[in-house]
């Protein structure tokens, strides 16, 4: 039996080729990828890595990120992203879920999750920004000669989170043909070619980052320009010599705002790529006027890799998604009984295909009840399929926030807030956000009496959640709306503070 992922990442470069280029110039060829993973695969199997066993990373991006990403893969080791904004409650959790036999993190906050790390058995390693630190010690003297470890479709490649509406979070068991069958689809949708050279200026700990971005590349033996993070004039920079940008809704605010986006600045790039979050029709528009170029808008999610895209040939349409990829059936239902629906009406968006995930990690019966007797699984997004077959995602059933391209899930901080002194209760929303499409709102009661105000309930999140969960206005109220059987409405606090960020 082969390596069943990186087996088809093999057979699709050429050695001699580039793979990366990064900010200062360096070039990685695939060749040195191929050899610095096997090095690094060598090194956990050295480690006590075994097949199935977890590695997490909570890294800074980089060429040897996504080197340990594929060392992982080939190692037989399940990966386990981990978001570099992630505090140490939250990664204490996370550590304890998935029990991994290796954590790796930064240097700079090594000190702070030797603990962790102990408490539940993980051993604990260090890279940096630059490529160095404790894992890579000595990666030179290994040789760069590895068997892979057999790997079948089924097997698991990589656990993400997902928080879930009941605060803890879930971890989505990825699987090798998940991976390799979404990035063969979108290489075929997307008509990524060798020749292809990406603008990669999003995170790496996530779908969008890692699989889409990262896998459609090595699946097509094309190039990119690795970014730390974006920065518009860099990007703008690079667009010359590049043909595609993947991005949220934030990049293409940030370039319609920036004087230097035109025709000529965009004449070689052939795609621009947008997801994670619902990009506004202004954008859409703007954006086109500006250079020509019409956005395309795709939908995915955690457990499904990605679902829709709008056509590359054809019309893309503003505020919709497209069709489904190829491989993946979707349906509109009645979300109580999963009754399909005709086109035209709203209901529940469910999805079956290789893409989809094998399960919540340790929670069969959360497993049990997502998914449809026929195996549809139930995304918890609403949406509609128009008369032309486009799809349209119209709400969230369970309230999540979308800001900047991140999933924020109200419950979780609710929980957080309401444990503040002088605090009864607080409800959390999203509404329009011009640069980050939602802005992140906490409706706060207080205790009679008690002394709080804005700045005490961002002063009290801030070492206990991530930077991108913390709302970014609190707003004190005497009681939230409920309705008759009492329970919080949501929707008329939207409603209300809906300007709240407009300027």
């Amino acid at each position: 039996m082969s390596n069943h992922l990186f087996d088809a990442i093999r057979e699709n470069v050429k050695p001699g080729a580039p793979f990366i280029e990064t900010a200062d110039g360096a070039i990685w060829r695939y060749s040195d990828m191929i050899e610095q993973s096997g090095r690094l695969a060598a090194t956990l199997v050295a480690m006590g890595v075994k097949p199935d066993d977890r590695v997490a990373a909570q890294v800074d991006k980089s060429p040897e990120a996504l080197i340990l990403y594929l060392a992982c893969i080939r190692a037989g080791a399940v990966y386990l992203p981990l978001n570099t904004a992630y505090t140490l409650a939250e990664l204490d959790y996370f550590i304890g879920d998935a029990e991994p036999r290796l954590v790796v993190v930064s240097p700079r906050t090594r000190q702070g999750l030797e603990a962790v790390a102990a408490r539940y058995g993980a051993r604990l390693e260090t890279l940096d920004e630059a490529g160095g630190g404790s894992l890579m010690t000595g990666l030179t003297e290994i040789p760069a000669e590895f068997t892979d470890v057999a790997r079948g479709p089924d097997d698991l490649a990589a656990i993400l989170y997902t928080s879930g509406t009941t605060g803890r979070s879930k971890g989505a068991m990825l699987t090798h043909d998940n991976l390799l069958s979404n990035a063969v689809a979108l290489r075929g949708h997307w008509r990524f070619e060798s020749g292809d050279r990406l603008i990669h200026a999003l995170p790496i700990f996530h779908t969008h980052g890692l699989f889409v971005a990262s896998n459609v590349t090595l699946l097509s033996g094309a190039s990119m320009y690795l970014l730390p993070k974006f920065d518009a004039d860099e990007v703008l920079r690079l667009m010359p010599r590049a043909t595609v940008l993947m991005g949220v809704p934030t990049f293409y605010v940030r370039l319609v705002q920036h004087p230097g986006l035109n025709a000529d600045v965009t004449s070689s790039m052939r795609l621009f790529i947008s997801g994670s979050a619902p990009l506004l029709a202004q954008t859409h528009r703007q954006f086109c006027e500006r250079t020509g170029h019409a956005i395309l808008e795709r939908y995915g999610m955690t457990e499904t890799n990605m679902n829709t895209s709008n056509p590359y040939d054809g019309e893309r349409v503003a505020g919709t998604v497209g069709f489904p990829l190829p491989g993946v059936s979707l349906r509109i239902t009645q979300p109580e009984t999963g009754t399909p629906l005709a086109d035209g009406e709203t209901g529940m968006i469910e999805v079956k295909g290789p893409n989809v995930f094998k399960g919540y990690w340790r929670m069969p019966e959360k497993t049990k009840v997502e998914f449809r007797d026929d195996g549809f699984f139930i995304t918890g997004d609403l949406g509609k399929i128009d008369e032309r077959g486009y799809v349209h995602i119209v709400g969230r059933s369970k309230d999540v926030v979308i800001s900047g391209g991140y999933n924020i899930y109200p419950k979780e901080i609710e929980s957080e807030i309401d444990q503040l002194p002088g605090i009864v209760e607080s409800a959390v929303i999203g509404v329009p956000h011009p640069d980050l499409g939602e802005g992140l709102a906490a409706v706060v009661v207080r205790e009679p009496g008690a002394v709080v105000d804005e700045t005490t309930v961002l002063t009290g999140l801030r070492d206990r959640l991530a930077r991108y969960k913390q709302p970014k206005r609190v707003i004190i109220v005497d009681e939230l709306p409920r309705n008759t059987m009492g329970k919080v409405q949501k929707n008329v606090l939207r409603d209300v503070f809906s300007v709240l960020f407009q300027p």
